[in-house]
């Protein structure tokens, strides 16, 4: 069972489990649960782990050692791993054109978790949390930062390029690729 919390922590990444979570989804009791992340915790513990269970937020969740954190910050400021990937720059460009904006709210315009990749930007100083959002559970809001400004050469958030242009040439391209398959249908016949 240490095992499947230990996969349950990993997927749920930031947002972590409540001890009600844990009871429900191992359909265990109250004290199994907190036997089982005592257990986990004991094993992290040990000087060969990089990680650790920690209690934030009324959860738990998986955390990086903070004795570690130097290696931590050579890794993102290494000009080799600081390159962005397809997925980063979606999501980046998702939180630029609709900020503030809360991690569910880009999931859903994504269509995939996005919670790793916030981690990152924020890591990085593209992104920020800037308050919590009025909705149930208060969510976190994010936002770009003056590093994602100077990065992108942009001198306000104002100077991002005008989505409705790259929608109606999108939409100009979808139209002429249909009367092309259109005119070829009709040659085949």
């Amino acid at each position: 069972m240490k095992a499947v919390l230990e996969g349950l922590l990993f997927v749920m990444g930031e947002d972590g489990l409540t001890l009600e979570q844990i009871e429900e989804v191992l359909e265990i009791s109250n004290d199994e649960a907190k036997e089982l992340v005592t257990e986990l915790k004991k094993d992290y513990e040990d000087d060969n782990r990089g990680i650790r269970i920690d209690f934030l937020g009324n959860r738990f969740k998986l955390t990086t050692k903070e004795e570690h954190k130097e290696y931590y910050k050579k890794l993102i400021e290494n000009p080799i791993t600081n390159k962005l990937s397809q997925a980063a720059l979606e999501t980046l460009a998702i939180i630029a054109y609709n900020e503030p904006i809360t991690r569910i709210k880009v999931d859903n315009l994504r269509g995939v978790s996005s919670s790793q990749l916030i981690r990152k930007l924020v890591a990085k100083g593209f992104v920020k949390e800037s308050g919590r959002s009025d909705l149930p559970g208060r969510p976190i809001l994010y936002e770009t930062t003056n590093e994602f400004l100077d990065y992108f050469g942009l001198s306000s958030i104002e100077d991002l390029p005008d989505m409705n242009k790259f929608i109606e040439q999108s939409e100009e391209v979808k139209d002429e690729e249909l009367d092309l398959y259109t005119k070829e249908d009709e040659e085949n016949l």
